[in-house]
């Protein structure tokens, strides 16, 4: 018996890299695993096309770029990940995982009322959460929390370098009230 999905367009989060650094291709495979409409900063354009990758939209400096049939070129004059964020978010996107060198998510926090936005790094994976989340984690487990505001937590610990371990195997907890709290985890 096989299963079948149906994928509708803007299902799933679209995948912006921005820059690909020495990002893991095992996390990569990860992030293309449901097809997500794949759109490439024009100066990792060639990187994607050398990986065997089908880009969708391929978005900044264009003009001397020639692009695979059926990729759309946007030109931004911008070389920066808000222009990109700005796109997705007029083109009705949901959600974006975004690929960047940098972990820059307070630059990308005026987006978080119209898009989520999880921000990937070689190293961490970032993300906003709202008052009241909780997770499931394992005992052991690393967060980096960006602290804006006081906040609430269960099942965690603040170690004396600033990273937040998770006491014991099971849900952990966040209440504060801002709109968001920033929240790193190790890949």
């Amino acid at each position: 018996m096989s299963s079948h999905h149906i994928i509708r367009e803007k299902q799933e989060p679209a995948l912006y890299i921005h820059h690909f650094g020495n990002f893991d291709e095992e996390n990569l495979g990860q992030l293309l695993e449901w097809s997500p409409t794949l759109i490439v900063a024009a100066h990792e354009y060639e990187k994607a096309v050398s990986l065997g990758l089908k880009v969708d939209i391929v978005f900044g400096d264009v003009e001397h770029l020639q692009v695979q049939e059926n990729t759309k070129a946007v030109f931004s004059p911008i070389d920066h990940i808000e222009p990109a964020v700005k796109y997705l978010i007029a083109e009705k996107y949901p959600a974006v995982n975004i690929i960047s060198q940098e972990n820059r998510f307070d630059d990308l926090a005026p987006y978080l009322f119209n898009i989520g936005i999880v921000l990937f790094t070689e190293t961490e994976k970032s993300y906003a959460v709202k008052p009241g989340f909780s997770v499931w984690k394992p005992a052991g487990h690393i967060f980096r929390i960006d602290i804006i505001s006081y906040f609430e937590t269960s099942n965690l610990k603040q170690e004396e370098n600033g990273d937040f371990v998770v006491l014991n195997d099971g849900f952990v907890s966040f209440d504060f009230t801002t709109p968001y709290l920033f929240l790193s985890e190790l890949l």
